[in-house]
């Protein structure tokens, strides 16, 4: 093991981590703002305001990811009318190809975790709200939807995970996040161990920062049932 390569490609090796950070953030941040209704349409008792969300979802969770980034990267600039349209100089760039690809998938993945937790909060405490006179609306905001974010946030935060794995893919379309900062490294180092190696315990440190982020999330939002019974 050269280390000394290691140290040289280190401050390269951080730059793609940058860039994996802003993908992870942008298209998790913007995949839960996006599933949060989608999934409140899942969870409905009504098959025509569920049907749609669930074909949306089982397109993005049937297809690889690999293979809704050539869609959108390769495919879309083949229509005359998507190269002539307002959103080109986007779909152009391979970072914001990137972005909403897995803003796309992922909103599936969140989706379902957002069905599950609605579908998971206790029936005796929609119905205590309900008797204290909220609507379905304000049970749904100050109640149904709180109660969830506890429990789907676990889930939640294994889909970050994920898309932080998945996020190396981007490399594929010439971004240079982590991986694809790697690759560029050993294609003028020859030394495809060490720089992998570099990488690789680069994602464990992001993945660890993460999982201790939602552990302390969680902690915040949890109920300290002690405290309320006193």
């Amino acid at each position: 093991m050269q280390w000394d390569v290691i140290l040289q490609a280190l401050p390269k090796l951080l730059q793609g981590v940058v860039l994996t950070l802003e993908l992870v953030a942008l298209s998790c941040i913007a995949g839960l703002i996006f599933a949060i209704p989608m999934g409140i349409a899942r969870a409905s008792t009504r098959w025509y305001v569920r049907s749609l969300p669930y074909g949306y979802i089982f397109l993005f969770r049937g297809t690889p990811l690999l293979v809704q980034l050539f869609l959108v990267y390769y495919g879309l600039a083949q229509f005359e009318a998507v190269r002539q349209g307002p959103l080109w100089p986007y779909l152009r760039d391979p970072f914001w190809c990137a972005v909403i690809t897995m803003t796309m998938h992922t909103t599936a993945y969140i989706a379902e975790i957002v069905r599950g937790a609605l579908q998971a909060v206790p029936a005796g405490e929609i119905e205590a709200a309900r008797a204290l006179g909220m609507s379905k609306t304000q049970t749904l905001l100050f109640i149904t939807l709180p109660r969830a974010i506890r429990i789907g946030l676990p889930a939640y935060s294994n889909e970050v995970i994920l898309m932080l794995k998945g996020s190396a893919l981007a490399s594929t379309v010439t971004l240079l996040e982590l991986t694809g900062m790697a690759r560029t490294i050993i294609a003028r180092t020859y030394l495809p161990v060490e720089i992998f190696f570099a990488a690789g315990v680069l994602y464990l440190l992001i993945a660890y920062v993460l999982v201790l982020g939602f552990k302390l999330l969680e902690k915040v939002l949890r109920v300290d049932t002690g405290q309320l019974g006193r």
